[in-house]
């Protein structure tokens, strides 16, 4: 990718400034995507898989923090914030909730692109996100937390699917027993190896999978979990 390339997001609903950043961007060589409202956001980042979300928190049918977090279910694509909400606190929720940068309105067009720049320069050009996940008869809608295997529903509480779910996100590579732990209780618990076990074995009951002869959750002794994938 250039550096001034590729598919930018702007989730805004004024539309003078989704007007203003369109004209500004697609000067810059770059295709832009619209959208006024976090539902439309969400769908358009599932179609058309863009390289950047510029987003707005004061949307009109979600807040933006909560947008952030729902997007991290399921993708890593770099966000940046475009908000009037200039306060430590807005900013520190923002980037905890997973936000690439912060930029505060009123806003330089040339910081703005330096940014959106930098923050490409450094972006995987090769990763893929999408919201459903499919592998040897195992079904997943990430954004909708919905699973099924061999086309039957399955029922997941909720540290069972961000269990699945953050083993979805690093499919095909062993997660450690700490970083799993850290993820799902916090790093108060990362060397609570047995709430962990028990996790994994639920979810193994749940999903017919059997540890001796695994289809989905392969165990590597002593250092973690992997989920074996069909196709990479």
């Amino acid at each position: 990718m250039s550096e001034q390339s590729g598919t930018i997001l702007v989730i805004e609903d004024e539309a003078q400034i989704r007007k203003f950043l369109r004209i500004s961007l697609e000067a810059h060589g770059y295709v832009v995507k619209e959208a006024r409202l976090a539902a439309q956001g969400m769908e358009l980042c599932a179609i058309a898989k863009p390289n950047l979300l510029i987003l707005d928190l004061g949307l009109p049918d979600l807040d933006g923090q909560e947008f952030i977090r729902r997007i991290r279910e399921w993708s890593q694509v770099p966000i940046i914030v475009l908000s009037v909400r200039g306060s430590e606190s807005d900013k520190v929720q923002a980037l905890d909730s997973g936000a690439s940068d912060y930029v505060t309105k009123p806003f330089g067009i040339g910081e703005l692109m330096a940014r959106i720049r930098a923050i490409l320069r450094n972006t995987d050009e090769e990763s893929a996100d999408s919201p459903t996940f499919e592998s040897d008869g195992l079904f997943v809608d990430v954004a909708n937390r919905a699973v099924q295997v061999d086309g039957q529903e399955v029922k997941l509480s909720r540290k069972e699917f961000d269990l699945l779910r953050l083993l979805i996100m690093h499919r095909g590579k062993v997660l450690t027993h700490q970083h799993i732990l850290s993820r799902i209780w916090g790093t108060a618990q990362e060397y609570e190896t047995h709430y962990l076990r028990v996790l994994v074995g639920q979810l193994r009951h749940k999903l017919g999978d059997q540890p001796a002869q695994p289809r989905f959750i392969v165990t590597v002794q002593g250092v973690g979990y992997r989920l074996t994938v069909s196709s990479l």
